[in-house]
Parts: C-alpha cells; sequence; structure tokens
C-alpha cells in the first residue's frame, strides 16, 4: 500500500519538475532558433517538418522502450539514463551543419526524452496518495511549460551574443547539473510494498481495453501541444511578422498561461474528488472542459490583432497543460505501480505516431495553403480525445480499478 504522505515528497516531485523545465529547453532550443537555422541551412516548410518527424520518429519508438526499462531498473537508475543521453545529445546539436545532421541530432534527443513522464509518473506513484496525483502531476508538468517560456528569452539572448551553436551547448549543460542532484537526493519511500513495484509484462498490457484507448486519446490530445512547440515561433515570424526581438518579447506569454494551466488542471480535479465526485468524472469531465478551452485556437488564427491571437492561443495552451495534469494521474488510478511507466510508454507512442504523422500534415497545410487549416485541425483534435476518453477507457471508478488490476 501507498506509504503515509511525507513532507519529503515536494523535494522528490520539484526534481521532476526541474528535469522536465531542462527536458523543454532542450526540445524548444530547435523551435526558437528556427527561423535562422532555416536562413542559414535554406530549409523549407517541409524540411523543417522532416526535422520535427525526427525528432518524433525516435520519441515514439523510444517510448515502447523507456517505459519498461525504467520500471525493470527501477526510478532512481531510469530517469538518470534518460537524462543522461537527451543532454549529451542536446549539445550534438551544436555541431550541425546542414539539414541532415540537425535531424540526426534531434532523433537521438528524441530517443532520450521519451523517459521523462514515464520516471515522472512512477514518481508521482511512489510518493503521492490518489487525491494529490493530479495536483503533483501538474507542478512537475508544469515544467514543460516553464521550459518553453524560459526558452524563447533564453536562446534568444544566447543566439543574439554567441550564436546558435552556443544557445544549444549551454542548454545541454544544464541535465548534468540536474543529475547530479537526482542522484544524491532521490530514493523509493522505504514504507513501500515490494509486489505493487513489480513490473507487469508488457504483452498483459497491450490486453487491456484501457491501454489501448487511452493510447488513441492521446494521439489526438498530444499533437496539439506539438504543434505550439514547434510551430509557434514560426506563426509569429510568418504568420504575424515578428522579428526576433519582438518574438522574444513576447513569445513566453502563452507558455506562462500554460504553466497556469497545469496547476488549475490537477487543482479542479482534486477539488472535485474532495467534493465527492467519482474518480471517472473527476478525471475525465476535467479532460473535457479542458479540451473545451483548446478549442480556442480557431478564433486565434482569424482575429486580425496579434496580441487578439496570442490571447486565444494562450487559452488553448492552457487548456492543453490542464487536461494533461489530469491525464497523467490515470493510470495509477487503474494500474498497479510497477506498470506505470510502461503504460505511459505505451501509450505515449500513440501521441508520438500522431505528432509525426501531423507535423508532417502541419507542413504541407502551410506550404499549400495558410496557417488557417492548420488551427482549425488542432482546434478540433481534443474534443475527439475527449470522447476516446470517455467511451473507450471505461470506469476509472474504485470497482473497475480492482477487476483491472486482477487482470494486470
Amino acid at each position: 500500500m501507498l506509504p503515509a504522505p511525507s513532507p519529503r515528497r515536494w523535494l522528490m516531485i520539484s526534481l521532476v519538475f526541474l528535469a522536465t523545465v531542462i527536458n523543454y529547453l532542450d526540445r524548444q532550443t530547435l523551435s526558437v532558433l528556427a527561423p535562422v537555422l532555416r536562413e542559414e541551412f535554406g530549409m523549407t516548410n517541409v524540411d523543417y517538418s522532416r526535422i520535427v518527424s525526427a525528432f518524433m520518429v525516435a520519441y515514439t519508438i523510444m517510448n515502447g522502450v523507456s517505459g519498461p526499462m525504467i520500471d525493470r531498473l527501477g526510478t532512481k537508475l531510469g530517469y538518470a539514463i534518460c537524462v543522461a543521453w537527451w543532454s549529451a545529445a542536446s549539445i550534438v546539436q551544436a555541431f550541425s551543419f546542414n539539414a541532415v545532421t540537425l535531424g540526426a541530432a534531434r532523433f537521438l534527443l528524441g530517443m532520450g526524452e521519451a523517459g521523462n513522464w514515464p520516471a515522472g509518473i512512477r514518481v508521482v506513484a511512489e510518493w503521492f496518495p490518489a487525491r494529490e496525483r493530479s495536483l503533483a502531476s501538474g507542478i512537475f508538468n508544469s515544467g514543460s511549460a516553464i521550459g518553453a517560456l524560459v526558452a524563447t528569452p533564453l536562446v534568444v539572448f544566447l543566439s543574439l551574443q554567441w550564436g546558435w551553436r552556443a544557445a544549444f551547448a549551454a542548454v545541454g549543460l544544464t541535465g548534468f547539473a540536474w543529475l547530479i542532484l537526482w542522484w544524491t537526493i532521490y530514493r523509493t519511500p522505504e514504507t513501500q510494498d515490494r509486489e505493487s513495484n513489480e513490473s507487469v509484462p508488457v504483452r498483459l498490457l497491450l490486453s487491456l481495453r484501457f491501454i489501448r484507448a487511452f493510447a488513441i486519446a492521446k494521439m489526438f490530445l498530444d499533437p496539439v501541444w506539438y504543434f505550439y512547440i514547434f510551430w509557434f515561433p514560426e506563426y509569429l515570424k510568418n504568420g504575424r511578422h515578428f522579428d526576433m526581438a519582438s518574438i522574444g518579447k513576447y513569445g513566453w506569454i502563452p507558455f506562462l498561461a500554460a504553466d497556469l494551466g497545469n496547476l488549475i488542471g490537477g487543482w479542479f480535479c482534486g477539488w472535485l474528488l474532495s467534493r465527492g465526485v467519482s474518480v471517472n468524472l473527476a478525471r475525465k469531465g476535467s479532460v473535457t472542459i479542458a479540451a473545451c478551452c483548446m478549442a480556442s485556437a480557431i478564433p486565434a488564427v482569424f482575429v486580425q490583432s496579434s496580441m487578439a491571437s496570442l490571447a486565444w492561443i494562450s487559452v488553448a495552451m492552457a487548456g492543453y497543460t490542464g487536461a494533461n495534469a489530469v491525464l497523467l494521474s490515470i493510470p495509477a488510478d487503474v494500474l498497479p505501480r510497477g506498470a506505470l511507466a510502461s503504460c505511459w510508454g505505451l501509450c505515449s507512442m500513440g501521441s508520438g505516431f500522431g505528432g509525426m504523422v501531423f507535423a508532417l500534415i502541419t507542413g504541407w497545410l502551410i506550404d499549400h495553403y495558410s496557417y488557417v487549416p492548420a488551427f482549425l485541425l488542432f482546434g478540433t483534435l481534443p474534443l475527439a480525445s475527449a470522447l476516446v476518453l470517455w467511451f473507450g477507457t471505461g470506469s476509472l471508478d474504485k470497482s473497475a480499478t480492482a477487476k483491472t488490476e486482477g487482470t494486470a
């Protein structure tokens, strides 16, 4: 059974938060530098979408590998391996000399970054009771928005002062600093029962209806976030005619909103649970409300004012992070602790596949039409995700949980 809540749980989740910040600093550096690199390497929108897809191919494949690896090796060692790999790959990007070498470096980065969320949900399950998991997930997942928020002004500053290669290298070094803290501080609570941490064979997990439906839900939801992460600076430059200085000045605003979305989404779901709302209704209802907020991407592309467009995009990005904070807590409602990293990794293969396909679609839409059909697409996908969650995953309440755990 879970240990009694310990004050140390907030220290442990802060380490995951910092790792997630670094993860997104590494990931977002390319997005911020894209206008510069596209000019230097002579890349079209389709060329850039292929580099994005190279990251997503590796990310997709390694989600299915990193989750089971972390379940087998344990949270501490498994997480450390992933962070070391992606930090080294981030530095390798500084040595790129054309689109092909940059794509290869992004492939290596995607291999390592896939392990962050499977490891994070294990930390949440190891240290937090069920009623706090959505909030804890929101706290560590807010690192993605903070990382993306900080990346825009930081990377612009580094690139303007010392060049784009220095920006890649400096961001990559932060991961190795984090590893020292992680290895020194992190431990698994001693009061946990060993049986609950035993890994579950992947073939058994794949036989569960919940796993298959959850993967499809993520396949529709997560590409929306990838769209903003990889294409938002490009949209500001080419769709709203911002220069690099203006991107650095205003480009962080939606990511601040996304950070607030993590906390609000996690808190709201926990508040519903504290009011006696069932786990099934609280989790799925919270995700649905957030998905409706994400539909604000549609008016964002039609308004004439750039500031109004930023405001609508901010609402959409807050909706995504609010939904994801709740989604991160759902596997622990259904599966034993030893299967959580594997579950998230396997299901994230769905989101990686969706991100890869929709990245190519995005580049094609923008090259052949405009940003309008892209925003229409990513404004409606979250609603499809919510429908799959409601009708595909089954009940998340205790009676269904007990049955599912017995099957696993």
